[in-house]
């Protein structure tokens, strides 16, 4: 009886059509690991590289500040907008977004003067505060410098996330060049009674090099003394002027995309 047993399985095996152990095995089926909801917003791309998405939040395009207002008193922004260009004022102080921002997608230019003078900390000195949390220096920084020939402290030149993390390379271009840095901000978690659940994290390409992949801070951007992190929800993104003699910097072409 066992030859006709096998006989038997023998001869069913070879007549089943192939496809009945998929309708019983998911895992072979091509099917069951496609997704069809949701269906992604189509989103329209710039008409060339640098250019705003249909989705973003223009926050220059080099006409007016409607979107900007003094750090100090709130007051409208008041640096200086001609042909297209944003030029600091380092009288004025430091300039922030009307609007607050939490997870986002960020894409800045910014120029430092082709007759730049100093050196160090003290040559084309700004910063890129990615979540502004407080009046004047506060909230997370990612450091804006001359770094073309411009030694300084790895964790305070261009490109850093300042007194924090050293880009992975140096991407300046020099002085007189146009930068970029395209940036996705991943704000902070906190409980409801303000412990860190889960830290900032940063990815920023600077003229299209990747120089901080998925950095974790360590808390806000401190001078002197270890960064902490302060509860905070969302905030505004803010553009320093910073107090150096050297001449002041300029930006142009800013806008944001909210991830959240």
């Amino acid at each position: 009886m066992k030859w006709q047993t096998a006989f038997v399985l023998t001869a069913l095996a070879t007549t089943m059509p192939p496809f009945a152990v998929a309708a019983d095995h998911p895992s072979t089926d091509p099917a069951a690991t496609e997704q069809w909801q949701p269906v992604p917003k189509r989103v329209t791309p710039g008409d060339h590289p640098g250019a705003p998405p249909s989705d973003a939040i223009v926050l220059f395009d080099g006409r007016n500040l409607d979107a900007w207002e003094s750090v100090a008193d709130h007051s409208p922004a008041r640096w200086k907008v001609r042909d297209g260009v944003l030029t600091v004022d380092k009288a004025l102080g430091n300039i922030q977004t009307r609007q607050r921002f939490r997870n986002y997608q960020l894409h800045l230019e910014w120029q430092v003067p082709a007759d730049i003078t100093g050196e160090g900390q003290a040559r084309g000195n700004s910063g890129l505060f990615l979540a502004s949390t407080g009046p004047r220096d506060a909230g997370y920084e990612l450091q804006i410098l001359d770094s073309w020939n411009n030694p300084t402290y790895v964790n305070g030149q261009a490109a850093s996330i300042y007194k924090q993390t050293p880009p992975l390379v140096n991407a300046m271009r020099p002085p007189g060049a146009w930068q970029t840095y395209d940036v996705i901000w991943t704000a902070p978690v906190f409980a409801a009674n303000g412990a860190l659940t889960s830290p900032a994290h940063v990815t920023v390409l600077h003229n299209g090099v990747l120089v901080q992949n998925h950095t974790a801070l360590a808390g806000e951007t401190v001078y002197i003394g270890k960064p902490k992190y302060t509860s905070y929800t969302d905030a505004p993104i803010k553009l320093q002027a910073h107090g150096d003699p050297s001449q002041p910097i300029s930006f142009r072409n800013i806008w944001v995309r909210p991830l959240d």
